[in-house]
């Protein structure tokens, strides 16, 4: 009984601050969702409370929670179907359920430093029922929640969007409140105190209330569905709010949960010929309006221990370099070294491109680069930084299955970008600034070496970009790609090795000539790269003839092995 009186007493406070324009009535759907969970939370009170990251500079406080943790420890169809159909309101119980429960007296004794009672805003992290791909997001997913996973391409500054603000009457002086839903600007359309009827009002700007607002956009990856091959990939908008602004930069693989919304573009396809309303369409946009953001980068540092997890292995790697492997990674690490103990390296050399015959030295070098090394110096200020990553470039006459090695080892990364040399710019390559169509706003858009951060990045025919070799010689010492346009100065990291194949001046390598004078490149793009192979498609009856047999062998389903024994 005594816990229902509470409950009673508990309920309007916080009703008023996640449904401010809502009636409370027990009745309704919201007020019963939230008296469903709030008995499963009362004996989760610490569970909940070691998930709280008080914020007393923003004026919310963040809860973070996991939805697979949250159905193991308390499962509720009730929430679980209202997240499904009305996301808004099921997070904001489920802030009010957590609000009544961590500030009640009972809780206190859990923050001995005192805590201010202040809304809860509710990070759902790990919905695999609600993944989606960009390409699956249709006029049917307005409304729900969806899960998108993606690379940033685009990141824009953070600013302030108002949510409320009063405005006065010019003419009786009385003072109206206004919300703005979405942030957009709605003014006041006329005064009805003491039946004054004016439709003029002056904003008082001291009393806006404000939040921080970012938006980026998120591009497939590559990889992620082999069907999409050779489409242009699609790109989503994300808006950012509060504590989730500056939560992650371009390049970086992040995965974030969100409600579908749109925005009206008010785009005409009438012609000069329509009038009026005539000829118009209603077009929208699909923007996700984010619930939570989780960083790939730094999802070692907030990831906790689960069953299929071993974090061991890795402890004593910095928290930016550290991996997480499955149990199932670790058991066929575990059976590879054991079944080829002291040839790994040349099963892996055999692994890399199949296909392509020979070339062993070319191969091990390209493993070695994806292996990558170790950087060093990066932590004191006294020594040089040494970069761990290796750039390699393969030097050779045509026909001899340089590009066949570059889509080998970008498809063999777990992060890899493959571009072709003609077809891409300085600012393709590095990184540029571009300007909101909607906004106006300037803002950041990665290129490839950027989005192949920790990754690898394979450009071909990197002869025929002599015009762009100036913009790679920071990047490719730095590891940083350094923009100064439009009064944006950043630093985006570029920590990648450059896997570049180009082809000699002259159609042919000529052996009179160095290194320099068959590609035409600079001595100071020349010395970027750590390796250097130059491959002659000389003629050679007996590696001919294996050649023809490797290839008869490949197209007739076939497996040939005394090729690749003889030449190792």
């Amino acid at each position: 009984m005594q816990q229902a009186v509470v409950t009673e007493q508990i309920v309007p406070e916080a009703w008023t601050l996640y449904f401010p324009d809502e009636e409370h009535s027990p009745d309704d759907r919201r007020a019963v969702l939230v008296q469903d969970l709030l008995p499963r939370f009362t004996s989760l009170t610490r569970w909940l409370a070691d998930r709280l990251q008080p914020q007393q500079v923003t004026g919310r406080h963040r809860l973070s929670i996991g939805y697979e943790e949250l159905q193991n420890v308390c499962s509720s169809f009730e929430f679980s179907a209202a997240l499904d159909l009305q996301p808004v309101e099921a997070l904001a119980c489920l802030g009010a359920a957590a609000h009544q429960v961590l500030f009640s007296p009972q809780a206190q004794q859990l923050f001995p430093e005192g805590i201010e009672p202040l809304k809860i805003v509710v990070r759902l992290e790990g919905h695999p029922s609600s993944m989606r791909h960009i390409r699956q997001l249709k006029s049917s997913s307005i409304g729900k929640i969806v899960s998108v996973k993606g690379t940033i391409v685009r990141i824009s500054a953070v600013k302030p969007l108002i949510q409320c603000m009063t405005f006065t009457c010019t003419r009786c002086g009385g003072e109206h409140q206004v919300r703005f839903p979405e942030g957009i600007y709605t003014p006041p359309t006329g005064c009805n105190l003491d039946g004054c009827r004016s439709k003029s009002f002056k904003p008082q700007k001291k009393s806006a209330q404000s939040l921080d607002w970012q938006k980026i956009r998120i591009q497939e990856l590559s990889q992620a569905d082999k069907e999409e091959a050779g489409r242009v990939p699609r790109t989503l908008e994300v808006e950012l709010t509060r504590d989730l602004v500056d939560s992650c930069s371009a390049g970086d693989v992040v995965t974030v949960l969100g409600i579908i919304k749109v925005l009206s573009t008010d785009a005409e396809a009438g012609g000069k010929g329509s009038k009026g309303t005539a000829g118009k369409r209603s077009l929208f946009l699909l923007y996700l309006d984010a619930v939570s953001v989780v960083n790939q980068r730094g999802a070692n540092q907030s990831c906790k221990d689960t069953t299929d997890q071993i974090s061991q292995p890795v402890d004593h790697l910095p928290s930016h370099q550290a991996t997480s492997f499955t149990l199932r990674d670790l058991h066929f690490i575990v059976k590879f070294s054991q079944e080829y103990k002291g040839q790994q390296l040349k099963q892996l050399v055999h692994a890399l491109c199949p296909a392509i015959y020979g070339h062993e030295l070319v191969k091990a070098g390209v493993v070695l680069a994806l292996f990558g090394g170790v950087p060093k110096g990066n932590d004191d200020l006294a020594s040089v930084p040494v970069r761990g990553d290796i750039h390699c470039l393969i030097v050779g006459d045509p026909g001899i299955g340089k590009s066949q090695l570059l889509k080998a080892a970008s498809a063999a990364a777990p992060r890899g970008l493959y571009v072709c040399g003609p077809s891409s710019s300085s600012a393709g390559l590095t990184a540029t600034v571009v300007r909101d169509p909607l906004s106006g706003a300037f803002a950041l858009e990665a290129g490839a070496l950027v989005l192949a951060d920790r990754g690898v990045c394979c450009v071909d025919e990197f002869d025929k970009i002599t015009a762009e070799h100036q913009a790679l010689l920071g990047p490719l010492e730095q590891q940083e790609v350094c923009v100064a346009k439009a009064g944006l100065v950043a630093s985006l990291p570029a920590r990648t090795s450059l896997l570049a194949a180009a082809n000699p001046a002259g159609g042919q390598y000529n052996r009179a000539k160095t290194l320099l004078q068959n590609l035409k490149m600079s001595a100071a793009m020349l010395s970027r790269f750590d390796i250097i192979f130059v491959l002659l498609d000389q003629p050679d009856q007996r590696r001919d003839e294996r050649l023809s047999e490797h290839v008869m062998a490949m197209h007739s389903g076939s497996v040939s092995t005394r090729n690749t024994d003889a030449c190792c």
